[in-house]
């Protein structure tokens, strides 16, 4: 989550002047994304303290931060290095957090 700070202050106070509406709405699209997902990242560490053999939660941990790199990295990475080949990958990390987060309710369900 401090990560993304420095990235919104990047944007803000250096790249704002250089960036088009569209690359900034992008940018701070990956800027929200990433401090939203690092705090869930912190949550499931808590919930994994209180339920140390939680496997699909261990897993939706993986998948949430390798969601992180995939899909914020490569938007930082598009638009600051201008490379529309960046923009491949976003998908796959979206995928990923996605299923992160349907992994979380399964792992309660399977307790019931």
């Amino acid at each position: 989550s401090g990560l993304s700070v420095v990235m919104g202050a990047v944007v803000a106070h250096v790249l704002r002047s250089r960036m088009s509406a569209d690359q900034l709405r992008i940018f701070m699209t990956a800027v929200d994304y990433q401090m939203a997902h690092g705090l869930a990242l912190v949550l499931l560490g808590l919930l994994l303290v209180q339920y140390p053999g939680a496997r699909l939660l261990r897993w939706s941990g993986g998948l949430m931060f390798a969601g992180l790199l995939l899909f914020c990295g490569s938007l930082y990475l598009l638009l600051l290095f201008d490379q529309r080949g960046f923009g491949l990958i976003t998908p796959f990390g979206g995928v990923a957090l996605i299923a992160a987060w349907c992994l979380v309710p399964f792992e309660f369900l399977r307790r019931v």
